[in-house]
């Protein structure tokens, strides 16, 4: 049975009848050639579908053009959204990217983590949210952070979170709320939509009320978290503000099972506002994240870090993090 392998440069050689050195020039475009050269490599090229090694480009200090891009998972509407919107970004400048899910997994952001930069890809946005990796503080190559806090000198593109949380959360209480809950993620000073609930409840005296549901867990176990705090919160109750649409559309089907009208009854408003989620429930009041914008906040710092870096000198520093504003979506959930 014959193996099927991909085409080297020494078939280029070998198909073209010149030297491996003399594909190498014409590929590099280095030194004189003449046009019946070019032509041979370039026929012999085609006829082999040969694809130039970007590693071996990359060992060679040549560009490959290809970015990272770390997310937990693009089976979740923002980030399989701000995925497409980043590629597209890069496409514009000529660049692609490969995208890794880390799943939550510390250990596989790690493990994409080196990969990455074995195979010396140009640069790499990370929007995973593992805390705490310390191997983030030893990349030296261009890098930058979607809505994540890894060092002041690493650049972060966000959405404004606080000040969206802040309008969000006002939204409910001028909608009649009495007792809004937040269900959120992680709680903590990092946590800014947070801190946007926390100042509009303290300048209304109303003391705030948080339920966490951790990121990574599963769907099963998540949708079964959020009831027992709704349950047990049940009469305390009579709106919440959920830090992002999938926890909100759990949060209406807690409140249809228990003959909550919304939102006579019970207000909710998430946060994000993707395209998926809007088709799925257009009347969902929320703040829609600007993902195109953020993508091509993103794009931008980093190739200016990779121009910089190209030249052998210091990309310009930038005031992170860098925040874009949100759009409250009033719906008719709140």
């Amino acid at each position: 049975m014959t193996v099927r392998r991909e085409p080297t440069l020494a078939d280029v050689a070998e198909v073209a009848g010149v030297s491996l050195t003399t594909v190498s020039r014409v590929l590099n475009n280095r030194g004189y050639l003449s046009q019946a050269t070019k032509d041979r490599v370039a026929k012999a090229i085609t006829q082999l579908n040969y694809r130039p090694n970007q590693v071996a480009r990359a060992l060679h200090g040549k560009s490959t053009k290809i970015i990272g891009v770390i997310v937990p998972t693009v089976a979740l509407p923002f980030f399989g959204e701000l995925a497409a919107e980043i590629e597209n970004a890069l496409a514009d400048h000529h660049y692609r990217m490969l995208v890794c899910n880390s799943m939550g997994r510390a250990e596989r952001e790690r493990e994409y983590l080196d990969l990455l930069i074995s195979h010396r890809v140009d640069g790499i946005i990370s929007g995973a949210h593992n805390e705490n990796l310390e191997e983030y503080q030893t990349v030296r190559m261009p890098l930058v952070t979607v809505d994540r806090d890894l060092s002041p000198t690493i650049p972060n593109i966000r959405c404004a979170n606080e000040a969206a949380a802040r309008e969000a959360t006002q939204l409910l209480l001028d909608r009649g709320a009495r007792r809004p809950a937040l269900l959120t993620s992680r709680t903590g000073t990092h946590n800014r939509r947070e801190a946007g609930y926390r100042t509009v409840l303290a300048d209304a005296g109303i003391e705030p009320l948080i339920f966490t549901v951790d990121f990574h867990t599963p769907d099963a176990e998540r949708a079964r978290l959020i009831d027992a705090h709704l349950d047990a919160a049940a009469d305390d109750i009579d709106a919440v503000f959920a830090t992002d649409d999938l926890s909100a559309a759990a949060v209406l089907d807690w409140a249809e099972r228990h003959g909550r009208r919304v939102p006579q009854d019970f207000k909710v408003i998430g946060f994000d506002g993707t395209s998926a989620v809007r088709r799925a429930l257009p009347g969902l009041a929320t703040v829609r994240q600007p993902i195109a914008g953020i993508a091509a906040a993103a794009v931008d710092v980093l190739l200016a870090q990779i121009e910089a870096a190209a030249q052998g000198e210091e990309a310009a520093p930038v005031d992170s993090p860098i925040e874009l504003p949100g759009e409250l979506l009033v719906g008719t959930t709140a």
